[in-house]
C-alpha cells in the first residue's frame, strides 16, 4: 500500500525493532519476614518455640533436638501439627532448556544498550552488545540480542544469522529467535528456510501468529506457492479483520489464482476502512483494472477517477500515470 506524506498506511505488523526480551530464571523469592515475633505452641508440656522475624533456627521440642533452616527457600518441617516455617532467601536459579541463570548484574547494562539502539546510536548499542556477548558466551538472550541488533537496527541479517545459530544451538527451543532467523533468512532470499523456520513455529504454537502467516505468506509468493500464500492471508485476515493492508495482499494473490471477484470483494472491504484523505488511490486503482479484466467498463471508470481524486501530494509519479491510463482505457470501451 503507497505510504503518503502525513498518511501512514496502516501495516499490521509491529516494528520489529520492538520485541519481547525472554526472561531467563525466575524472580527474587517474594515472601515477607512477618512484622513481629510470633508465638508458636509448644507440643504438650514442652515450652514454646520461638520463630524469629529473620527465620534461623526453629527450637525443636524435647529429644527432637534442632532443625536447622536451610539458605534455600522451603517449607520447614511441622514440629507435631501446629508450626511451619518458611525461609524468604533467594531460590537458586538452574539451568534449564540449554540456558544458564541469567546474571542479574547486566541488566542495567543491557537496559542501556537497548536505549542506545532505539536513540539511533548503534555503533555504541553494537559494541556493548558485543562485549557482553564475549563476556558471557552462554548467555542466549544476551547473544539473541547481538543477533538482533546487526539484524534490525543494522542491516546485516547475514552477521545476524551466526548468532542466530548459537542460541539455537545452546537453546533449540528458544522460539523468538528461532522467529528471527527466518526473517532474517527471508531478507536474504532463502525462503525455502525461512518457511520450515515459520512451519516449526506455527507447529509450536508461537504467540506472534499474525506475523509469522504474513511474513510465510510473502515467502511463500517468493517461492511461487501461491494457494499456500493465499490460506497465509486468509489467517493473518482472521488475526486482524479489516486490516486494510492484509486485504490488499490477499487481493493480490488471489488475482494470480484468477480468482477476480474475490480480489474486487478483498479490495472494496478495504476501502470500506478508509474515508476522506485516507483513502489509498492504489487500492482503487487496482480495484479498477480488476473491473475492467472482470468487463466492468463502468466499475473501471469510476474506480480511476475516484483515484485521481484522492491523489496526494507524497503519492508515487508512477500511480498518477497508472491512474489516468486506467482512465483513458475504460472510456475507449
Amino acid at each position: 500500500m503507497t505510504e503518503r506524506k502525513g498518511r501512514e498506511a496502516r501495516h499490521p505488523e509491529a516494528s520489529e525493532q520492538v520485541r519481547e526480551v525472554e526472561r531467563n530464571g525466575r524472580e527474587a523469592w517474594p515472601h515477607e519476614v512477618s512484622e513481629r515475633p510470633r508465638d508458636v505452641e509448644r507440643i504438650g508440656s514442652e515450652g514454646r518455640a520461638e520463630v524469629s522475624e529473620q527465620p534461623h533456627d526453629v527450637e525443636r521440642i524435647g529429644s527432637e533436638g534442632r532443625a536447622e533452616v536451610s539458605e534455600r527457600p522451603r517449607e520447614v518441617e511441622r514440629i507435631g501439627s501446629e508450626v511451619r516455617a518458611e525461609v524468604s532467601e533467594q531460590p537458586r536459579e538452574v539451568e534449564r532448556n540449554g540456558r544458564e541463570a541469567w546474571p542479574h548484574e547486566v541488566s542495567e547494562q543491557m537496559r542501556e544498550m537497548d536505549r542506545l539502539r532505539r536513540s539511533g546510536r548503534y555503533a555504541s548499542a553494537l559494541a556493548l552488545i558485543r562485549q557482553l556477548a564475549e563476556t558471557y558466551p552462554r548467555q542466549v538472550r544476551i547473544l539473541s540480542e547481538l543477533g538482533q541488533t546487526l539484524g534490525i537496527w543494522g542491516g546485516e541479517p547475514a552477521e545476524a544469522l551466526i548468532w542466530y545459530e548459537r542460541v539455537l544451538e545452546l537453546a533449540p527451543g528458544h522460539n523468538t529467535t528461532r522467529l528471527h532467523r527466518a526473517l532474517s533468512l527471508a531478507r536474504l532470499g532463502r525462503h525455502a528456510e525461512a518457511v520450515a523456520d515459520f512451519d516449526a513455529l506455527v507447529e509450536k504454537g508461537y504467540r506472534k501468529a499474525l506475523v509469522i502467516h504474513m511474513k510465510r505468506a510473502e515467502s511463500l509468493e517468493a517461492l511461487g506457492r501461491d494457494e499456500e500464500a493465499e490460506r497465509d492471508w486468509t489467517l493473518a485476515v482472521a488475526e486482524d479483520p479489516g486490516n486494510p493492508w492484509l486485504l490488499q495482499q490477499r487481493a493480490s494473490v488471489r488475482a494470480r489464482l484468477g480468482r477476480l471477484n474475490d480480489a474486487v470483494k478483498d479490495l472494496s472491504d478495504a476501502l470500506a476502512t478508509q474515508e476522506g484523505e485516507d483513502v489509498d488511490p492504489e487500492l482503487l486503482w487496482q480495484r479498477g483494472v480488476l473491473r475492467t479484466r472482470l468487463g466492468d467498463a463502468d466499475g473501471a471508470r469510476a474506480d480511476f477517477e475516484s483515484g485521481l481524486t484522492s491523489f496526494r501530494e507524497g503519492d508515487p509519479p508512477r500511480l498518477l500515470d497508472a491512474l489516468r491510463a486506467g482512465l483513458a482505457e475504460s472510456m475507449r470501451r
